[in-house]
């Protein structure tokens, strides 16, 4: 009789538990080994700036499965375990005990981490990120009524923080570079839309502003000194000026990369056929885009492991969802599907002012590379197939809140 198999998962976050889920729920009969860094169960990410720091969720609402489910499932999960290399040749993961776990088929869902500024004080006691349940609840216990934080960038992360701190008391400054929050994610347009969100509450918001220093005392910040002189008192600092993919296991094995990931297949499927990548890693061919795309959003983590799993079953399938991705700050909610790097239109419908609106980015030819609905729900389908369409939308009905969303593709 053969040996089981064994599929090892590095990478302990949603993707990873997901993973090990769809390998059980594909029906797989093998071992199972998930390796964890972090010492708590996996967990899903995007609650640590939203519901955890508004109070509303604490970390068991958002851990995937409990204990059970992985004793249940027969999988081997290896809380605060690094994987210190990876062995293609021998088919096997190392430890940095120096022990070795042989393995079948292999899934690296590594996931990221915030990205450092290389500035002074950025390492000082009191200087935030925000990535793990610690950092998250290390962040919590600071965010007191009537204190003062300063936030380094005005991406999600730091949006979405400011307004968890607006909303407990807290005064904040957010300091980005670019002229609009969010430039990289929506363009200066819908940007706007997110400035004046934050400064209709409170927010002081200093945009085109560079921080030059992380100005500190006794070992603590005590605020930001910026390139034109000026300065800004805090308590406390959060730096979010992105993440950075851990790559460097999928570098160290010689595994393709491009893209700033793990070069994939729309199977997921990594150069090595016995590895696959998922999640922030992974730089997936897309079939509607015909372009690899890789995003460190929610969605991918959740999603993708099923088609990675089928794949190291051998029954490839491909990763065909939208991008998308969601953010809730104060009293907006919003959701964005598609994909749209060189857009050359936006256009809205609805009331922008009254923040009940879609947004549409649109290419020279008027087909619907990405939409975001703001406050204005079910209408997620007519954009995903709006998207998909990829043909010319008529823009005088696209922008119609009397036209129907759905009537517009044919």
């Amino acid at each position: 009789m053969a040996a089981p198999r064994t599929f090892a998962i590095v990478g302990g976050g949603l993707a990873g538990a997901k993973a090990a889920e769809a390998l059980r729920d594909k029906g797989f009969d093998g071992q199972i080994v998930l390796f964890c860094e972090e010492q708590y169960l996996p967990y899903e990410r995007p609650p640590l700036s939203k519901e955890f720091l508004a109070g509303k969720k604490s970390l068991s609402d958002f851990t995937v499965h409990d204990d059970s489910w992985y004793r249940d499932h027969e999988v081997d999960l290896r809380l605060g375990t690094r994987v210190s290399s990876l062995d293609p040749a021998s088919h096997s993961v190392g430890l940095p005990d120096g022990s070795t776990v042989g393995c079948d088929k292999l899934l690296l869902a590594t996931g990221s981490r915030s990205r450092r500024l290389p500035i002074p004080g950025s390492d000082a006691g009191g200087v935030y990120y925000l990535r793990t349940f610690d950092d998250g609840a290390a962040l919590n216990s600071v965010l007191a009524e009537g204190s003062s934080l300063a936030v380094v960038g005005a991406g999600w992360i730091g949006l979405e923080v400011a307004a968890s701190a607006r909303q407990r008391g807290v005064n904040v400054t957010v300091v980005e570079t670019a002229k609009q929050p969010l430039m990289g994610a929506l363009g200066a347009e819908a940007g706007e839309v997110f400035a004046t969100l934050h400064r209709d509450h409170g927010v002081d918001l200093r945009l085109q502003a560079q921080v030059e220093e992380i100005s500190t005392a006794g070992g603590a910040p005590i605020g930001l000194r910026l390139r034109d002189g000026s300065t800004i008192s805090a308590d406390a600092v959060l730096v979010a000026v992105g993440a950075q993919p851990n790559i460097e296991l999928a570098e160290q094995c010689g595994l393709a990369m491009g893209e700033g990931g793990v070069l994939v297949d729309a199977s997921l499927q990594t150069s090595d056929p016995d590895i696959y990548a998922v999640g922030d890693i992974a730089a997936a061919e897309h079939p509607l885009f015909h372009t690899r795309i890789r995003t460190e959003h929610w969605a991918n983590a959740l999603k993708q492991p099923a088609v990675a799993a089928a794949g190291m079953l051998g029954e490839p399938t491909e990763y065909s969802e939208l991008p998308y991705f969601f953010t809730d700050q104060y009293d907006l909610g919003m959701e964005y599907v598609g994909h749209a790097p060189d857009y050359q239109r936006v256009v809205f419908r609805g009331d922008v002012k009254g923040r009940e609106f879609v947004t549409f980015w649109l290419d020279g030819s008027g087909r619907v590379l990405a939409g975001m609905n703001v406050n204005v729900w079910d209408v997620l389908d007519d954009i995903k197939a709006l998207v998909r369409s990829r043909t010319p939308i008529d823009i005088a009905k696209l922008t119609d809140p009397q036209a129907a969303l759905a009537d517009l593709v044919s």
